[in-house]
């Protein structure tokens, strides 16, 4: 039984308004038009659907059962118009970001405050990984978008730059170099390391630039938060390199030192990652504005 839409249409048209001519006035249309749509029903259905009373009509049981169920039908289409109206003009939805815990404490919150504020109908959802582990989750789709530090290319996601980041050494208060401003990376190979875990992306950009200043080094601890290393440093377990960003409040309560590296090459960028296939959805592309403006 294949049922037609448009038939569907005319039919209940004229269930409801009690006539063929009735029906084609609510409908915008021609009376033969809709007599022939109800009559190619009928054939669809294989029963009659009214009862012809000169220019009245009376429901079959057949058509009292079509009605029934037609209404059904158009309600919850009704629904899912409405649904999609809001949706499309975000007055609903789902956006899941990905990002680290660090870029989720210290660079995000005035741009969910913000996108919050504008869209308080989509519901945002935070997923906490690594940078790697964030972009693996965009090219599986799980997030819809990632906000990471930004490293090679990938040519199956699309990459913009939208902020630097600054890394600084950080030590003990009370440690020898807690009175230098800037100092060489690979000072830093004489000094035990409290690093992240090697899933973190400034895990093997520290790593890396120590090799390239041909630096033995020494991992002391590794974890998986950034507060917990600035916590263990702070106690003298011994020295990390952070995002400046991440230390501002240690430092101005004098908990930490910190210093500048050279010789560690430009700046590095952080960003929002998306797959290069497909459409960004109105949720995602509405944070992408937000992120542009604030960022």
């Amino acid at each position: 039984m294949d049922l037609d839409s448009d038939r569907l249409r005319a039919f209940h048209a004229v269930a409801r308004s009690g006539g063929f001519s009735r029906a084609a006035r609510r409908l915008h249309r021609s009376q033969p038009a809709v007599s022939q749509a109800v009559r190619a029903l009928e054939e669809d259905v294989g029963e009659p659907l009214f009862e012809r009373l000169g220019r009245r009509v009376r429901l079959t049981r057949a058509g009292e059962i079509l009605l029934e169920q037609t209404e059904v039908a158009f309600a919850a289409l009704d629904v899912a118009r409405d649904r999609l109206q809001a949706l499309s003009g975000l007055e609903q939805g789902e956006l899941v970001i990905g990002t680290s815990d660090t870029n989720a404490c210290y660079v995000l919150p005035p741009v969910l405050a913000a996108y919050r504020s504008r869209h308080p109908g989509i519901e945002l959802r935070i997923s906490n990984r690594p940078s790697p582990e964030t972009e693996a989750q965009v090219l599986a789709r799980e997030v819809d978008l990632g906000f990471v530090t930004l490293s090679g290319p990938d040519p199956r996601l699309v990459a913009e730059p939208l902020a630097e980041r600054e890394d600084v050494a950080i030590f003990p208060a009370d440690h020898p170099l807690a009175g230098r401003r800037r100092i060489r990376v690979e000072t830093l190979a004489d000094q035990p390391l409290v690093l992240l875990d090697r899933g973190a992306r400034t895990r093997s950009w520290v790593e890396d630039r120590l090799r390239d200043a041909s630096a033995d080094f020494r991992v002391a601890m590794e974890l998986a938060s950034i507060e917990v290393v600035k916590r263990l440093v702070a106690l003298g377990f011994g020295v990390s390199v952070v995002p400046a960003i991440a230390v501002s409040d240690e430092l101005a309560r004098g908990e930490l030192a910190a210093a500048r590296l050279q010789g560690a090459g430009p700046r590095r960028q952080l960003g929002i990652v998306v797959p290069r296939r497909g459409r960004l959805s109105r949720a995602a592309a509405a944070f992408l504005e937000v992120a542009r403006e604030l960022l």
